[in-house]
């Protein structure tokens, strides 16, 4: 009875309390009634997290650091493959514009009519593509003047030879190019010729071969630059004399510099294709090759006596100097800008052979990224706005030794807390350029803008070398580098310290960053 009676006051008195008096867990005097309306994602999930009753421990192991500019201008994976579907989707939109049929009796004014609304639509289609969410689009050419000599060409030509740059065919090729020469005439027959070749090793030669064999296309490997070496050579050397004896000496000295010398017999480089029995030749073609095999390919009827060559191509794929390679003058200017050359020129190179040179042509085609269009020369390198995302499509393709070998530089070794076979960043590629050749800005800081000029216009030359795979082929084992030539001297000078040491992304700068961040809400 008394426990009874003094179990009820006890209630008693606890009912008596004040809600401020209470202890129930909570510091009621530190509450935070501050009325939220808007909210971060951080503090929107730690939110939800709380009122859910969840916990989280924080544990750092194996944590790993990463400079959110080394990812500008690199797709993952998973980008890559929806941009390839997307890109595979759509093919078929991807075209060049066709003249509209046309006969005698149609005067040039309703002609030229026909024309700009097939260019019209034409335009509108590829808009309508760009549109499309994965689809990139090189820019292209939208002067229908020009495409008026593309036409002209094709109408002319016996046969139309597409020059590639050997390093990345498939990104200068334009397929539809191809359809519209059938469509024209069954007797008019394209090529391909792979310029710049001397980057490209036997054994890539080959791969390249069989797979444009495979696809029932014709190829020819040459090298412009090769020729004009040779031709360089062959005139120090004495070779071009006024002499009488002028054929005996020429044959001498080119024997004497071993300048044709083949290692194996012609038979050796031809690849054959057992699914559609095309024959190419994997040899860098000479200059008296490639001429005769310009002669050689067509067979079909001829209305004139020579055969017409339409040469057709990118701007800086070496479209003018392969033409002054092959007649051994200048004939052609040669610019890396569309729109050097406005309308097409004929070049006779004998009686049985001219050359119908078109305007450089920027044809549409699809690309990842804008950086990629930048470092294989289709956009101005001089005229970007973004170095970072094409610095780093660089970094991406060459290995971390290639430029400390080529360059005589050092690059920073990769922090505990980093991947250490990461590849080097944007930034430390261009701290390390900028410091050796002294490109330094107002600040005293290395001139970033200024050191992607130079180092992107070394992989647009070649100096910095990277050769794409085709299809169906390992990359890794396509183009192999070579091995290291020098060890690395990591002897920071201060200066040089201050700068690494700031770019880096430690912990402590991660966390300062996080916590001083000022949050903007609507009521506080």
């Amino acid at each position: 009875m008394e426990y009874s009676s003094l179990k009820n006051s006890e209630k008693l008195n606890f009912s008596k309390l004040h809600s401020a008096e209470l202890s129930d867990g909570y510091d009621w005097g530190r509450l935070n009634l501050q009325s939220v309306t808007e909210q971060n994602h951080l503090d929107d999930f730690l939110a939800t997290a709380e009122l859910a009753g969840t916990e989280f421990v924080a544990e750092k192991l194996n944590i790993t650091f990463v400079n959110p500019n080394s990812k500008i201008g690199i797709l993952s994976p998973e980008e890559k493959a929806k941009i390839s579907e997307a890109q595979k989707e759509n093919l078929h939109l991807l075209k060049i514009p066709r003249r509209p049929k046309w006969d005698r009796s149609m005067d040039a004014e309703e002609l030229q009519n026909l024309e700009r609304q097939a260019f019209l639509e034409w335009r509108k289609t590829l808009s309508e593509l760009q549109e499309i969410d994965g689809i990139v689009l090189t820019p292209y050419e939208k002067n229908l003047e020009f495409w008026r000599q593309l036409w002209r060409v094709i109408e002319k030509s016996d046969v139309i030879v597409q020059i590639l740059d050997a390093r990345n065919p498939l990104l200068f090729r334009c397929e539809d190019l191809e359809n519209y020469i059938k469509d024209v005439s069954q007797h008019k027959n394209s090529m391909l010729l792979l310029n710049k070749s001397d980057f490209l090793t036997e054994k890539q030669r080959r791969i390249w071969a069989q797979y444009f064999a495979d696809a029932s296309i014709l190829v020819v490997f040459y090298s412009a630059a090769n020729e004009k070496k040779t031709r360089k050579i062959s005139e120090e050397s004495g070779v071009v004399s006024d002499d009488t004896d002028e054929e005996k000496d020429l044959s001498e000295k080119l024997e004497t510099l071993e300048l044709r010398t083949q290692t194996m017999p012609e038979s050796n480089y031809l690849v054959t294709s057992s699914k559609t029995g095309v024959v190419n030749d994997c040899r860098v073609l000479t200059k008296e090759e490639l001429v005769k095999k310009f002669k050689d390919v067509y067979t079909g009827p001829k209305e004139k006596k020579e055969t017409v060559i339409g040469l057709v191509g990118y701007p800086n794929v070496g479209k003018s100097s392969t033409i002054n390679s092959l007649i051994s003058t200048k004939k052609v200017s040669v610019s890396s800008t569309p729109g050097k050359t406005k309308h097409f020129q004929t070049i006779f190179i004998d009686d049985e052979l001219m050359l119908c040179d078109c305007p450089g042509l920027v044809m549409p085609t699809f690309v990842s990224t804008k950086a990629e269009m930048v470092i294989w020369g289709i956009l101005p390198i001089d005229q970007m706005r973004d170095h970072v995302g094409p610095t780093n499509q660089v970094v991406c393709h060459i290995p971390k030794h290639i430029f400390e070998d080529t360059y005589g530089i050092f690059l920073p070794k990769p922090q505990e807390s980093e991947d250490p076979n990461r590849k080097p960043t944007a930034e430390e590629l261009l701290d390390s350029y900028g410091f050796m050749r002294g490109f330094m800005n107002a600040r005293g800081l290395p001139d970033h803008p200024r050191a992607a000029r130079y180092i992107l216009k070394d992989f647009v030359n070649g100096k910095l070398l990277y050769c794409h795979a085709p299809p169906g082929s390992d990359q890794e084992s396509f183009h192999i580098y070579p091995e290291k030539r020098r060890q690395a001297q990591y002897n920071l000078t201060r200066q040089m310290m201050r700068i690494t040491k700031t770019s880096k992304t430690t912990p402590d700068v991660l966390d300062r960053t996080f916590f001083d961040q000022n949050i903007g809400r609507a009521h506080k």
